[in-house]
């Protein structure tokens, strides 16, 4: 299993560092849509939709995509829209936990999705026209509140965050999380180290304070999306959203978290 995640990551990585360094932006923005359609796939079959009808979403996404940049459509409505979605169904429903794959919960988040998707690509592509530092620090919020929630949660989890969604995740975790978004987010605004970063213009944009308030939603909100898949996956009976990624399980595994974040994120930054 070991080998697998390894020689996994290593063929990712030599697929997005490149592009994500050295590609123009439209190389980028056509990567993200690549994963952006895979990750509707796996959203569509957690919901239980069968036989072609998940590749028939995904493709519905795809042209969404596409027809939000032909169209012209504002990307702070897409992310204004995305942010409604998480902000009030994404604690509804965990702590309500309905049947998500039935009835009016199915088909309002098939809807949901796909403007979760585009705009999650729009966020991303925006970002990366702001600099590479600028999308790595972005996606760095998401990383350091999953490094930090692992290994505190590892040496002082105590007390269960969701028991009857995700049993491994604990208070103290998260609270781990939180502190390492806010320690290295402050050091690198501070120091303005490969600035312009998220975090060097978000204090410029909405102060010390502002920024800091900002950092923790975010971090609220990367374990919303962790949490609202895992309980997608619970209710679908399954330990990942695919097998696309051997050893690593699927794509939205890989960015359930990024999902609220990316669009909030670009939205608070004004």
């Amino acid at each position: 299993m070991l080998r697998t995640r390894v020689i996994t990551a290593i063929v990712l990585l030599a697929v997005l560092l490149p592009i994500t360094f050295f590609g123009p932006v439209g190389a980028f923005a056509a990567l993200i849509a690549v994963v952006i359609v895979f990750a509707a796939w796996e959203w569509a079959r957690l919901l239980k939709l069968r036989g072609a009808a998940p590749v028939v979403y995904a493709a519905v996404a795809g042209v969404a995509l596409i027809l939000s940049t032909r169209l012209g459509l504002s990307a702070k409505a897409l992310y204004q829209m995305a942010a409604i979605f998480w902000v009030l169904a994404g604690p509804f429903v965990l702590l309500r936990k309905p049947v998500l794959a039935a009835g009016p919960w199915r088909a309002f988040l098939l809807f949901a999705g796909v403007v979760t998707f585009v705009a999650c690509w729009h966020a991303l592509v925006a970002a990366r026209q702001q600099g590479v530092a600028f999308v790595l620090s972005l996606l760095l919020v998401v990383w350091l509140a999953d490094i930090g929630a692992y290994f505190a949660g590892k040496a002082f989890g105590r007390h269960k965050l969701a028991p009857s969604i995700s049993p491994g995740k604990t208070r103290e975790g998260a609270l781990g999380g939180w502190l390492a978004v806010i320690i290295v987010g402050s050091l690198a605004a501070a120091t303005l180290v490969f600035a312009p970063t998220f975090f060097s213009t978000l204090v410029a944009d909405r102060g010390w304070a502002g920024a800091l308030a900002v950092l923790t939603v975010l971090t609220v909100f990367s374990v919303v999306g962790d949490l609202f898949e895992s309980l997608l996956k619970r209710q679908a009976g399954v330990k990942d959203s695919s097998g696309l990624l051997p050893g690593h399980g699927g794509v939205l595994d890989r960015i359930d978290a990024l999902l609220p974040v990316l669009p909030i994120a670009l939205l608070l930054l004004g």
